[in-house]
């Protein structure tokens, strides 16, 4: 055998190992396939949903084996700097219109009202120490809650009726919802401001006490060990009489308009 007939031996000896390589299965191209396929499954149900999904139905969709936390993250860090981003919020996903161009689509979503501020510090009161009677709203507050500020906040949906309170009178307990979290932009209730950030944004003027503390808030579903569940619609029928009344009776605090 001379020289040129060993060459073009090995020569064929490498391409066909070259060819058996070639018809091999990349692992890592499959599995990058799988992951942009099963992205553009949650892109579309996401986007096609009215409501947020939660991680569990989008799963439901995907291939088998695909991690949908990983899907989940690939696909928010590819929205991220576009002019809608994909956001977490209420433990659930949904698409919204990029923070810094919100301003852009202000107009046209019609004149909203303005809540009051007795309405907001409710609200607030609500969503930080939930669950929450409409005395202690009161005894925090430091004035009566005035005519139909509970029933405002029932029809914005951002506020619901929890249980009844195991003290004298049963009293309705009040907590936020899901929609309070959507409207706020807020993964989870926990994710509201504490003390040193209210500091930092300057909403407390002067010294605060030392005993002044915001509590941790939290919106379990789960009835607090002095909560009792609603019971049928007389409980409703009730919140209505509570939300109206503009002072309950025995309470000799100023009513705030």
């Amino acid at each position: 055998m001379t020289g040129r007939d060993l060459q073009t031996q090995m020569g064929d000896i490498a391409r066909l190992f070259q060819t058996e390589a070639a018809a091999e299965p990349d692992p890592s191209a499959s599995a990058n396939a799988q992951l942009v396929e099963a992205m553009r499954i949650a892109e579309a149900m996401i986007f096609a949903s009215p409501e947020p999904l939660a991680e569990q139905e989008i799963e439901k969709r995907l291939p088998r084996g695909v991690a949908i936390a990983s899907v989940l993250d690939h696909l928010k860090a590819s929205y991220s700097a576009r002019g809608v981003n994909l956001v977490r919020v209420g433990g659930k996903w949904m698409f919204r219109t990029a923070t810094d161009l919100a301003w852009l689509l202000a107009g046209g979503e019609g004149e909203q009202k303005k809540m009051s501020r007795a309405a907001l510090e409710t609200l607030a009161i609500i969503a930080y120490h939930q669950p929450v009677t409409r005395a202690e709203i009161e005894d925090i507050r430091g004035v009566a809650i005035s005519k139909g500020t509970l029933d405002v906040l029932l029809e914005t949906g951002w506020v619901r009726l929890r249980g009844r309170r195991r003290a004298p009178g049963r009293p309705l307990t009040y907590g936020t919802t899901q929609e309070f979290l959507i409207h706020f932009g807020l993964e989870a209730v926990g994710d509201l401001p504490g003390l040193e950030e209210l500091k930092g944004a300057g909403l407390f003027d002067g010294r605060l006490p030392s005993s002044f503390s915001i509590p941790q808030p939290s919106d379990d579903d789960a009835l607090a060990a002095d909560e009792d569940p609603l019971e049928d619609d007389a409980d409703a029928a009730d919140a209505e009489e509570e939300a109206a009344e503009p002072d309950p009776a025995g309470s000799h605090q100023p009513i705030d308009d």
